[in-house]
């Protein structure tokens, strides 16, 4: 497989920064809200708990927020945390084009005039010029579509489904409470919708070979996916999967290991899908394990001088032409 004008040189794989500046032609940042949603993996409407590795609090940037304007109405909320955060956001990224990322739990889980009004308020604050989606695949009917399309007619509207695994046993292992067909289906309708669609996947689950891992790479490709979080699994504390961990510990994936197995992951990617984050992290003060001494540029550096150090780039080993 030749390569692409999506892979330079300079990084050996497709960033989503590149896409950004190709879509929007400009540097778009991100600004993270909470709208207090909760998810049906939680609640009892799927299961209880959540997912084995879920702490929020762990993942989400705006949990803060949520906490200190929990008196607010959700409206009120949304407004005042992108209206607190954009300033030093603006200075670091030199920007002032934002997209609302609702992250937080499952956000198109409520009423379809909840989410419309809770939707409109990030559109309205200054400087947002779209919204990102983070939910799971079983929460989004036709009427949340239907809504979803309808913003995307006046402003840039992406949705990010949490699929974590393809392989079903690993998804019952990790209480995820939906099967890969569950997802499956959510992303093709949600790209007939005409709606740009991100996925998260999670590496190094203790119930899959590497093999089983790598596996991800061509499925995923050959979906109408267009960006993919990746994370190496890591232990949060709050979580079942903490809990297991202390009871009786398992391997996790060493950098060395994961930065083999992401080089390997990117071969057999399609080069069209844009690379949103290469691993997962927490705060200190929540992070169980694996400590790592990386932050984001240093795994991005650490992944392109191993595939240039192999001479190859993302989709050198995809099995389909894309």
């Amino acid at each position: 497989m030749e390569r692409t004008e999506t892979v330079s040189d300079r990084l050996r794989f497709f960033s989503y920064n590149q896409w950004i500046r190709s879509r929007f032609g400009s540097r778009v940042h991100r600004v993270t809200v909470d709208a207090g949603f909760t998810c049906p993996n939680r609640d009892g409407t799927v299961a209880v708990g959540g997912c084995v590795y879920c702490n929020n609090d762990g993942f989400s940037p705006a949990s803060h927020n949520y906490r200190t304007h929990k008196s607010l109405a959700p409206s009120q909320r949304i407004g005042r945390q992108i209206a607190e955060a954009l300033p030093a956001l603006k200075r670091r990224f030199h920007t002032d084009r934002f997209l609302a990322y609702f992250q937080a739990y499952s956000n198109t889980y409520a009423p379809v005039d909840v989410l419309r009004r809770l939707y409109l308020e990030a559109l309205d604050q200054p400087g947002i010029i779209g919204l990102a989606i983070g939910t799971r695949p079983d929460c989004v009917e036709e009427s949340k579509l239907d809504l979803l399309e309808e913003l995307g007619r006046r402003c840039y509207v992406s949705v990010e489904y949490g699929c974590e695994s393809i392989h079903d046993e690993t998804l019952q292992w990790a209480n995820r409470g939906h099967d890969f067909a569950c997802f499956v289906d959510a992303v093709q309708r949600t790209a007939a919708r005409g709606i740009d669609v991100g996925a998260h996947l999670i590496l190094g689950f203790p119930v899959e070979t590497r093999d089983r891992m790598l596996e991800a790479a061509p499925a995923l490709s050959s979906l109408p996916v267009r960006f993919l979080k990746l994370h190496n699994l890591h232990i949060v504390k709050g979580t079942a999967l903490a809990h297991r961990y202390r009871i009786e510990p398992f391997r996790l994936l060493d950098l060395e290991e994961y930065v083999q197995l992401l080089a390997d992951f990117l071969e057999r990617l399609s080069p069209r899908v844009a690379v949103q984050r290469l691993y997962g992290d927490a705060p200190d003060a929540l992070l169980v394990a694996p400590r790592w001494d990386v932050d984001g540029p240093i795994m991005a550096q650490r992944v392109h001088q191993e595939l240039e150090r192999r001479e190859s780039y993302q989709g050198s080993k995809a099995l389909l032409e894309f």
